[in-house]
């Protein structure tokens, strides 16, 4: 995985929260934190937090008070995160989900949504959520099932992947879409030290306005956009727009139904 793979920073923390946000994640937040709901004491980490979306949820969902740690490895997504949302109980720090500076067994829960995709060395990050987890603790994460699940981003992906024929970007297929296999998961997170472990398919629609929003959230709002003004600086424009003509192509003129499909994982210490 490339630096830009990870890299959030200038206008794509606003434009991922804006368009992305609804769009992809907040049902999946819903879900993660309702699968919390039972944490009624003790603290909650949460790793790869990005703008705060699973962790505006949490604080709804969990008991008034709970302390929850959010962190992220990019500080432009935790400066949106903490204007977003102001709670007493939430503390945002910038921090290596593949080295936590936390004692041994000093959570309750782990949570990640749509995060690890992103780590260079997963086990390591499994490794990590393991050793701060308290005995009869659990690490819950989600990542995406597979491009053919997830018609909208299969689309604006291979538009992408059309504009540059000789040198197609895959920073879509590659990394928030690359790591599906349940199997290969459970084995994973199993040679980390976690010896119970469930996986669950989780299915969500929803609805966008008009085919700009998931256009501009997903070529302008995600790492692709660094790899589009790699190849070509001026076109980032054209290609959004031409994304957003093959969802109309698919969807028609109006709104855009976008069923997704995600793989979530509960892994008990």
């Amino acid at each position: 995985m490339g630096a830009t793979d990870s890299a959030f920073a200038g206008s794509i923390p606003a434009i991922y929260e804006q368009y992305l946000g609804p769009l992809l994640f907040e049902p999946f937040a819903e879900d993660m934190a309702a699968r919390l709901r039972d944490v009624v004491q003790g603290r909650v980490l949460e790793t790869a937090a990005g703008t705060g979306i699973v962790t505006r949820a949490l604080v709804k969902t969990l008991p008034p008070g709970l302390p929850i740690i959010a962190t992220d490895l990019n500080q432009a997504m935790l400066d949106l995160a903490a204007k977003r949302l102001q709670a007493d109980n939430v503390t945002w720090r910038q921090v290596d989900a593949q080295s936590l500076p936390f004692e041994d067994a000093s959570f309750d829960a782990v949570v990640c949504q749509f995060g690890v995709m992103f780590f260079p060395d997963k086990l390591t990050a499994y490794r990590e959520a393991l050793r701060v987890l308290k005995p009869g603790g659990r690490f819950v994460f989600n990542v995406w099932n597979s491009l053919d699940h997830n018609e909208v981003s299969r689309i604006i992906s291979d538009i992408a992947g059309k504009a540059f024929p000789d040198d197609p970007p895959r920073f879509i297929e590659r990394v928030p879409f690359g790591y599906f296999d349940p199997d290969r998961i459970r084995g994973e997170v199993q040679q980390a030290g976690f010896e119970n472990v469930q996986i669950e398919v989780v299915e969500k629609t929803t609805s966008a306005p008009s085919s700009r929003e998931p256009a501009t959230g997903l070529c302008q709002g995600t790492p692709l956009r660094a790899e589009i003004e790699a190849r070509a600086p001026d076109r980032l424009e054209e290609i959004t727009a031409k994304a957003s003509e093959a969802l109309i192509a698919r969807f028609g003129p109006s709104s855009v139904e976008n069923r997704m499909s995600a793989l979530v994982v509960t892994a008990w210490r």
